[in-house]
């Protein structure tokens, strides 16, 4: 798969994936690296990014196997602008599509 393509969709999977709950990095990695390939490291520096900008937060959980893990959660605002981005991708896709043939 084409890195740019990845690499504007990442933050709407990140996004959309928390919607759902609460989840630590790894798994998150985890269930994205199962519909497309990245690099954690990618991936970290995404979440990152969306915890300076209070999309998400963050919060230690203990774990049975091991070190705490930290946890992300996705804010209030990090909801709203998931709402929008989706809208906005969805929108976009439907017009690449309508140019190159689906």
């Amino acid at each position: 798969m084409n890195a740019q393509f990845k690499k504007g969709a990442l933050e709407l999977c990140v996004l959309s994936m928390l919607t759902d709950g609460d989840r630590y990095g790894y798994e998150l990695t985890d269930a994205i690296s199962e519909k497309m390939e990245i690099a954690s490291g990618t991936l970290y520096l995404v979440l990152r990014r969306l915890k300076e900008e209070n999309l998400v937060t963050t919060y230690l959980r203990e774990s049975e196997n091991g070190p705490a893990r930290k946890y992300y959660h996705l804010t209030d605002e990090g909801r709203n602008y998931q709402g929008q981005l989706k809208s906005d991708w969805l929108g976009f896709v439907r017009a690449v599509a309508g140019i190159v043939g689906e």
